[in-house]
C-alpha cells in the first residue's frame, strides 16, 4: 500500500460535498498535469489511502482521508466539449488524462500547513516545499503515520 496526498479546490470538490455523494465516492476528474497524471496512471492502486488536501482557499490544509477505490482509467472530463477540463487532442482510443475513484474514509479534524511546519518529522514532506504546486504527491510511511496522531 502506498500513502499519497491530493489536492483540490472547496469550490470544485470539498470534503463536505463528498460526503454528501450517495456512496461519497467520485472519479478524481480534472488532473492536467503530467507527473500528478502518471501517479495516478501508474502508481496509484486500489486500497491506497490519500489525505484530502484543500487548496487554492482561506485555511489549504488537511480535511479528510479516502481511499482509492479503482485502477486507474480514462477521465471523462476530457472528452466532454462542455467541460472546462475538455482535451479536444484526446480521444477514447488514446486518452491524454487519467484518473482514480477516491471514496471517503472520514472527515478529519483540520491540520494546517503552518501546524505540519511546526514538526521536524515532516520537514522533508513534499506538500510542505517552497514553490510545490503538484495536486498529488506521494506521502511517506514514516509521515503518514505521524500525521494519523495529529488528526
Amino acid at each position: 500500500m502506498k500513502y499519497w496526498l491530493m489536492k483540490s479546490e472547496p469550490s470544485e470538490c470539498s470534503i463536505d460535498n463528498l460526503a454528501k455523494l450517495p456512496n461519497q465516492s467520485i472519479e478524481w476528474f480534472g488532473v492536467r498535469n503530467y507527473q500528478a497524471r502518471n501517479f495516478m496512471r501508474d502508481e496509484m492502486n486500489k486500497g491506497d489511502l490519500v489525505l484530502f488536501w484543500h487548496s487554492s482557499c482561506k485555511e489549504p490544509g488537511i480535511y479528510g482521508m479516502v481511499k482509492v477505490t479503482t485502477k486507474a482509467h480514462p477521465d471523462s472530463t476530457q472528452f466532454d466539449i462542455n467541460s472546462e477540463y475538455y482535451d479536444p487532442k484526446s480521444t477514447t482510443n488514446t486518452p491524454r488524462w487519467w484518473c482514480v475513484d477516491v471514496k471517503l474514509v472520514k472527515k478529519t479534524p483540520f491540520v494546517s500547513i503552518e501546524e505540519l511546519r511546526k514538526h521536524p518529522e515532516l520537514e522533508n514532506m513534499q506538500v510542505l516545499r517552497r514553490g510545490n504546486r503538484l495536486s498529488i504527491t506521494q506521502v511517506t510511511p514514516e509521515e503518514w503515520n505521524f500525521i494519523q496522531n495529529l488528526i
